[in-house]
This record gives structure tokens, C-alpha cells and sequence, in this order.
């Protein structure tokens, strides 16, 4: 497959499925029901500690294809993988006579070769993947002046301007810290601000102490992977808040992709799938798209506004406390298979207060002012979205008595007398 997709003109694979079935994964399906049966997909203890998977599994699989990629490349003729791509001369079409249906496709624009003649045409990218003359890594300008106060164990603040083109800002920040501090994070608070338009994953693996504050709009994929850092974003201070009466969208899709840890707070909506695959970061936003809370396995969102559709959708553990202020209930919007909507209890409500007050501390939102002076009102709007909780065990059998062995009898027959 990948030396077919090379001839074809791919210059780059994915593996997505595969490497996990390289670290055990049985393929049993219940990814979003909290029930993994190889203890991959789940944040049960029980079912965790039966996870066997190690990094050598992997690199032996991609090991294997490489050695496979090698063979087939040779019987080819050919030494490297790059100097096949595109080289659609070397495929020929498979008839299929005893499908009909196999005839009706039409390969020749897949298998054109290049008309007589002409030049050949480019089959390869100039440039390697992922490098981008002339674009300098934001990451790297920080580090440079980072990197000695984390040597003095120094905390380290800096004002910065972020374009769209600047992608994955503070996941280098994050390894470098790791490497030095280990996955706890630095010794001191490392305060970097931003303004601007933020590149797509902006925060991602941020670690403890680490706070990214940024005035302006952000990309898709915020906070991916979050470990324990805080990511706060504003709007423009002359941007207006609201567009129709609802909060504009002020970051991306999947933002909160697979975090653990950490806290967001957004002035402004989310796009799609916010949180998801979301195991124990805290959020607050004030409007989401379609899928909010997918396969949520951990932690606390918080919606000030609409949301799309299909909210909670494998969804099997955490909280998500929703402003229900719409015309369509919110219980119309959840995936009923997995979630359950109810009334907040006290305890919600200390939690949910505390959490919009901070967000009003944090970004100035007008959103948050208006519900915490309204309290008395909005505390009735707003619903608790958890799964359903577990059905209690089973109680446990009743003990067997124990049958007595019977008194021999006096009219037995000897050992081996025929009775």
C-alpha cells in the first residue's frame, strides 16, 4: 500500500489505527463506552493495569513496513522510496473479467503518463515537508531569552505578536521545559502573552506554571494535549464581543484534543468538537458547535451559550454544566445513549460559580459579568451533562450451606462384597 500510494504521487503515509493494534488493542469497539477490554481506552484502574503495550511494539511494526517497503523497492529497481513517487508508469491495471462492475472504472487519468514532448512534470515538492523558508519559529525567538532564567530557576514573562503562520506555539517551550524539569513543569511561573491571530494547536502540551494569555483569535486545535498549563484568550479590545446577540467564535475546531490537565478560559465560542477525548482539563467558553464533549473521559466544561448538536456523544466520565437559555431544550441537543441532563444540585452550583468567576477575572467577559450579577436568575438555566451513574453491583450470593456427610450404616456390606 504505501509504495502504491508513493507511485501514485504521495510523498507522505499515515498511520492512524494500525499502531495501536501494534500496542495491543484488541479492536473490541468500546473506545467510548469506558469499558476498553486492553486498558488503551479508559481511565479505569482496574482495566489500565492490564494495558501490556510498550514503544518497542511500535517501532518493530514500522520496522516491518520499512523491511517490506526495502523489498518491494528493490524488485523495482529502485534504492529510494523518493524516487518512485509519482511514477505512475510503473503500475499497470488489474482486469477483474468475472466482476462486471470492475470494468466500469476508468484508472486512465490515475495512470496518465506524461504526453510526448512534453517536459516532465514536477513529481516532487521542492521543499522538504514542513519547512517553510522564512517563517521563524516563535517558539524558538522565546526560548532565547527563556532559556537562562529556567537555568536560574527564574520566573519569565514576555509580550509577543503571533500570526496564523505561526503553528504549535508553546509545544516547544513545553519539551524544552520537559527535558529540563521533567513533566512537572518549571520551577517558576514562565507568563508568556500574545496578541494576534494564533496558528492552529496554540498551547499545545503546555505544562504546569506555563500560562499563555492571548488578546485576539485562535486557530484550531487550542490546548491539544494540554498537561496542567493555563491557557486564557480575549478578544481584541476593539473587536466586538457579540455578532447577532451570541458571543463570536473566537477559537477553532477540537480544541482540548486528548488534555489531561490544565485550564481554558475563552471569551468567546468554540467551534466543533470542543473537549474532545478531554480526561481531566477545566474549561470555560461561552457558546460551542456540533459534538461538544466527544468520548469525554475526565474533567469540567463549562458552556455560557449555545451549543450545537449531538452534545456528549460518547461521553464516560466528566461534567459539562450548560446554559440552557434557548429555544430548542437542551436535552434535544445531547446523545441521549450516553448522557443524562438534570437540575444542578448545591454542590454544582459552588463549583459552577466559582468557575464563571474566575473566567470574569481572567478575560474581562461581559458574559460572565451579566450571569454572576444575575445569579439568582441564570442559576436556574443552567443544566448538569454527565453519563448516566453505574449501575450498583451485584449483591453478593448467598453463602451455601454446607451439607453434612451422612452417618455410615450398620448394614453396609463389606469392601468388595457384591451389595
Amino acid at each position: 500500500d504505501v509504495v502504491v500510494a508513493a507511485l501514485l504521487g504521495a510523498e507522505a503515509f499515515g498511520f492512524g489505527t494500525a499502531t495501536v493494534v501494534a500496542l495491543g488493542c484488541a479492536m473490541a469497539r468500546h473506545c467510548h463506552l469506558n469499558t476498553c477490554p486492553t486498558g488503551i481506552a479508559t481511565q479505569r484502574p482496574d482495566l489500565r493495569r492490564k494495558f501490556r503495550g510498550t514503544p518497542e511494539q511500535v517501532v518493530a511494526y514500522f520496522t516491518l513496513i520499512a523491511e517490506d517497503v526495502r523489498r518491494i523497492l528493490a524488485a523495482l529497481g529502485q534504492r529510494r522510496l523518493d524516487d518512485i513517487v509519482g511514477r505512475v508508469e510503473l503500475l499497470e491495471r488489474v482486469d477483474r473479467p468475472e466482476s462486471p462492475r470492475a470494468q466500469l472504472l476508468d484508472l486512465s487519468l490515475l495512470l496518465e503518463k506524461a504526453a510526448a514532448g512534453e517536459p516532465e512534470r514536477p513529481r516532487r515538492r521542492t521543499a522538504a515537508r514542513n519547512d517553510r523558508p522564512g517563517v521563524v519559529s516563535l517558539d524558538a525567538e522565546i526560548l532565547g531569552a527563556l532559556g537562562p532564567a529556567l537555568d536560574r530557576g527564574e520566573p519569565f514573562g514576555g509580550s509577543y505578536r503571533i500570526g496564523n503562520h505561526h503553528l504549535t506555539v508553546g509545544a516547544r517551550i513545553a519539551g524544552d521545559i520537559a527535558r529540563r524539569s521533567g513533566p512537572s513543569g518549571p520551577a517558576a511561573p514562565v507568563r508568556l502573552r500574545f496578541t494576534g491571530s494564533a496558528g492552529q494547536s496554540f498551547g499545545a502540551f503546555a505544562l504546569p506554571r506555563m500560562q499563555l494569555r492571548l488578546e485576539g483569535e485562535a486557530n484550531d486545535h487550542v490546548g491539544k494535549g494540554l498537561c496542567g498549563g493555563d491557557i486564557v484568550i480575549r478578544p481584541f479590545r476593539t473587536a466586538a464581543y457579540t455578532e447577532g446577540g451570541r458571543p463570536h467564535v473566537i477559537l477553532g475546531n477540537t480544541a482540548l484534543y486528548g488534555a489531561t490537565s490544565g485550564r481554558l478560559f475563552a471569551a468567546g465560542s468554540a467551534g466543533d468538537r470542543f473537549a474532545v477525548r478531554n480526561s481531566g482539563a477545566v474549561a470555560v467558553i461561552e457558546g460551542a458547535g456540533d459534538h461538544c464533549c466527544e468520548y469525554m473521559t475526565g474533567g469540567v466544561v463549562v458552556v455560557l451559550g449555545p451549543v450545537g448538536r449531538n452534545l456528549g456523544a460518547g461521553m464516560s466520565n466528566g461534567v459539562a454544566y450548560v446554559l440552557d437559555e434557548g429555544e430548542v431544550p437542551l436535552a434535544a441537543r445531547c446523545n441521549p445513549e450516553m448522557v443524562v441532563v438534570a437540575d444542578l444540585e448545591a454542590a454544582d452550583e459552588r463549583r459552577l460559580q466559582a468557575l464563571i468567576r474566575q473566567h470574569y477575572q481572567k478575560t474581562g467577559s461581559r458574559r460572565a459579568r451579566g450571569i454572576l450579577q444575575g445569579w439568582a436568575i441564570y442559576r436556574t438555566l443552567f443544566k448538569r451533562v454527565s453519563p448516566p451513574p453505574p449501575p450498583p453491583p451485584p449483591p453478593p450470593a448467598a453463602p451455601v450451606p454446607a451439607v453434612a456427610a451422612p452417618e455410615p450404616a450398620d448394614n453396609l456390606a463389606p469392601t468388595g462384597s457384591p451389595v
